[in-house]
């Protein structure tokens, strides 16, 4: 017994210092902040770097060697109409995306408890579902149901007596396509929503719910005033990620309206910079939209966190 007892510390053994442990949770972490500098900070420098050339296909090719340009590449993005409206397609599209995603998954979140479990089942299963599909399988399902001539939707509108629907395009109108990539894009992405509120409704104790009800509180009440402030750790996540998630699309986009609509006018910046890089050959210029959006992402989620910081809901 007392060979298998842990050693005690003497009256004089030292401690571990302050410093020691406060390097401690550094420690731990260094596995993944490797990995993450592998896969991101490297290629984010890369990424900077040549934004800062004129980098075209005589360089790709070596014909030419590179030319340091420094900061020409984003003034002639900021002096370009055409990018500030591409900018803004992409934060109302984003943001609807957000919206879609945050009101659809917590809606069937809070279904999902007054479900029985086999139904409940079943939900969970039908979003996995959707959650599993590849990008670009679910674009070409959800091109198919709207098509014009072929679509089920479009016929089905059309049974119900609505004859403007017979043949009707969806891509054709800029906000029409903007709205058929949104359902897809909301449709996605709820799983991830729900399973996370759900899981932060079942962890808030029933014996808080019953109290509330004992004082007399009603079932909204509950909701805004219990459960919602409970659940602002979950909720924080899921925002955030939907915002970075929303905010990059570009596989729906490119193959839903045909990379980038009519004229462009679907075109967000994850597109954009691809046409710049790839089919202009401009890879500084699409570099330098990479930059741009990815500082965007950073600003956006830290003025998120820090709002949530000054109402003392994240530490």
């Amino acid at each position: 017994m007392g060979l298998l007892a842990p050693a005690r510390r003497g009256p004089g053994a030292a401690s571990p210092g302050p410093r020691r442990r406060s390097l401690e949770p550094w420690m731990y972490l260094v596995p993944a902040l490797a990995v993450l500098g592998t896969l991101l900070v490297y290629p984010l420098y890369q990424l900077v770097l040549v934004s800062f050339y004129d980098y075209r296909q005589p360089q790709v090719t070596g014909a030419e060697p590179l030319r340091f340009i420094g900061l020409e590449n984003y003034a002639d993005l900021f002096s370009d109409a055409r990018f500030w409206e591409v900018l803004g397609n992409t934060v109302v599209f984003a943001a609807a995306c957000v919206v879609g995603t945050l009101a659809v998954g917590g809606g069937l979140a809070v279904l999902a408890t007054r479900l029985s479990p086999w139904v409940r089942t079943l939900l969970f299963l039908a979003a996995l579902g959707a959650w599993a599909t590849p990008a670009v399988t679910g674009s070409a399902v959800w091109l198919f149901l709207f098509d014009p001539l072929l679509g089920p939707v479009n016929q089905a509108l059309a049974g119900l007596g609505l004859e403007g629907f017979t043949g009707h395009s969806w891509t054709y109108g800029k906000w029409s396509a903007f709205g058929l990539v949104w359902s897809q894009v909301v449709w996605c992405s709820f799983p991830f929503v729900m399973v996370t509120l759900y899981a932060g409704i079942r962890a808030i104790p029933e014996e808080v719910i019953e109290a509330a009800r004992l004082d007399g509180a009603s079932t909204g009440r509950i909701a805004l005033s219990v459960m919602l402030p409970m659940l602002r750790p979950a909720m924080t996540i899921v925002t955030i990620q939907s915002i970075i998630w929303d905010f990059k699309i570009f596989t729906q986009i490119y193959i839903m309206t045909g990379g980038g609509g009519i004229a462009g006018q679907n075109l967000v910046l994850n597109v954009y910079a691809y046409q710049q890089a790839f089919a202009s050959s401009q890879y500084g210029l699409g570099s330098a939209i990479g930059v741009v959006t990815t500082v965007l992402l950073l600003l956006i989620t830290l003025l998120y966190l820090r709002t949530l910081r000054r109402q003392g809901e994240v530490l």
